[in-house]
């Protein structure tokens, strides 16, 4: 990251607010405003989602293709943080190159053009990100929204975004009557040491790169490693020195907290091409769920894409799992 930028930047569109202004992010200092941002934000919209300074923290210093100096932009009020917006890109499996975007804003202060301001200044970044990259691949601006967040997609909308795919967020409500599912014969699950972690984190690309809007630059090591704090959950199966699947469970304990409940996660349920239609997703995550159980957790959460052409979102409909929230993603052609 380079060092932070001084000075105040002027946003075409934004709205005659006495007091509001827009700069550039100045590092570390600004986490505690980013925190309660997100925190404000993410409780108007309903979205059960708690985050943590070491999170903010971890987003901000695990980049893919950004540079917070240039590529977030902070809103202020008479010099009190009010929201911010940020940028990055990657490239996906179906060869498109997306100019990602996403952004917070205090309840108090929306509907005011300020939301409509900061987006406009992502697409206006996004363009210049991309005026240094190859002018051949088809470029596409794109936003993640939880599908509460009416008033949100309305701007999206009318700014020409259209959803494109859709995401369930589904949880199993008990961890009672899990049914008993071998593992298919010559397959076993063994612990998930750090001298496989690597191996782990490439067979997880290896088997996801098949599905709609795949992008390796998503996932990188270092954030994969963060997840590794929760490995003594895992659920890897071998096929001697191959892997063949995982399940990569994890207990959000701070989340757990806030909500007053015991829920684990069941993520990350990958099987590599090879060891697919044999029951091995279906094995992994019965142990899996076994496993929350015995650390005391009442139920179990994922999320997955609802029109994954492998079945997903029916297997694990099929497991227990109901839909508790849905996600939308936004695209729109850069121009």
């Amino acid at each position: 990251m380079t060092q932070p930028i001084t000075g105040t930047i002027l946003v075409p569109g934004s709205p005659p607010i006495i007091g509001l202004s827009f700069r550039h992010f100045r590092g570390e200092v600004d986490y505690p405003d980013i925190l309660a941002v997100r925190t404000a934000s993410r409780e108007a919209d309903r979205i059960e989602r708690v985050d943590t300074l070491e999170d903010v923290a971890r987003d901000f210093t695990i980049l893919i293709n950004c540079d917070p100096s240039f590529d977030v932009l902070m809103a202020e009020i008479d010099d009190t943080v009010i929201g911010y917006c940020r940028v990055w890109w990657w490239d996906i499996v179906e060869g498109d190159r997306i100019y990602h975007s996403e952004g917070y804003l205090l309840p108090e202060w929306r509907r005011q053009g300020i939301g409509r301001a900061l987006l406009g200044w992502c697409e206006d970044r996004q363009r210049q990100i991309a005026a240094a990259h190859p002018p051949k691949q088809s470029r596409l601006s794109e936003i993640y929204l939880c599908d509460t967040q009416q008033g949100l997609i309305a701007m999206l909308e009318s700014m020409g975004y259209q959803p494109v795919a859709h995401d369930a967020s589904m949880v199993r409500p008990d961890l009672e009557n899990i049914p008993e599912v071998p593992l298919p014969d010559g397959l076993e699950v063994r612990s998930a040491l750090p001298e496989h972690y690597r191996q782990i984190w490439e067979a997880s690309h290896d088997a996801f790169s098949d599905h709609w809007g795949y992008a390796r630059a998503e996932w990188p090591f270092e954030l994969f490693m963060e997840y590794a704090k929760n490995a003594s959950l895992w659920r890897v199966a071998w096929d001697v020195d191959q892997i063949a699947g995982m399940v990569l469970s994890f207990i959000d304990k701070d989340e757990n907290a806030r909500f007053n409940r015991q829920r684990g996660y069941t993520e990350n349920v990958a099987v590599r091409r090879p060891w697919r239609r044999r029951g091995l997703a279906k094995s992994l995550l019965v142990q899996s769920l076994h496993g929350l159980k015995e650390q005391g957790m009442a139920e179990a959460a994922l999320g997955t894409h609802i029109e994954n052409p492998h079945g997903t979102f029916e297997f694990y409909k099929s497991m227990g799992y109901q839909v508790v929230q849905t996600n939308t993603v936004y695209r729109k052609v850069m121009k």
